[in-house]
């Protein structure tokens, strides 16, 4: 691990009883623990725009999560899957801080869904940060099913905090 390691972890998920926040959480804790520097951004506390809505690029929130994304070396995004996919906050979020972001970072996922069949949504999401933004992808992303939670969207199986924090280690080993 390099010197100048920051993290920075999205919650993406809206929801007020968000399980992908738990796993964002968890994350940062386990970082923490590590003595690496990160910070968590929840977006229901920010007010993004629309990605495309005339004005959209230049927000003001938009600016300050872009310049956060920047200055990180890692970046780790929590979302939920709704419909085999990942929630819409996280797309939208990637495409508003875009290449000034997000080029060449070294991204891992976590994930939430309902049911444990949607396993393979992260790999649309990891498509497009490959693909797009050349990012490097943890292949080790996190997946949690509505049984892994407790009813706070806190991590109540001791499982998935071991991928949590297998995940960490994988992102970290990456400088």
């Amino acid at each position: 691990m390099r010197d100048s390691t920051h993290v920075t972890v999205f919650g993406t998920s809206l929801n007020p009883r968000s399980r992908s926040y738990g796993l964002a959480v968890a994350t940062t804790r386990t970082l923490a623990d590590r003595g690496v520097p990160a910070t968590l951004v929840d977006l229901r506390d920010r007010e993004l725009p629309e990605c495309g809505r005339e004005g959209s690029y230049d927000d003001p929130t938009v600016n300050e999560l872009r310049a956060l994304a920047a200055r990180s070396s890692h970046l780790v995004f929590a979302a939920p899957v709704y419909n085999f996919q990942l929630g819409s906050g996280a797309k939208n979020l990637v495409e508003l801080i875009g290449r000034g972001g997000l080029e060449g970072k070294t991204v891992g996922v976590l994930c939430s869904a309902g049911g444990r069949r949607s396993y393979m949504a992260p790999m649309t999401f990891a498509n497009a940060l490959m693909l797009d933004f050349r990012c490097w992808i943890v292949p080790r992303f996190v997946f949690g099913v509505a049984d892994d939670f407790d009813d706070d969207g806190a991590i109540a199986n001791p499982a998935l905090v071991e991928r949590v924090e297998g995940m960490v280690g994988d992102l970290l080993s990456r400088a």
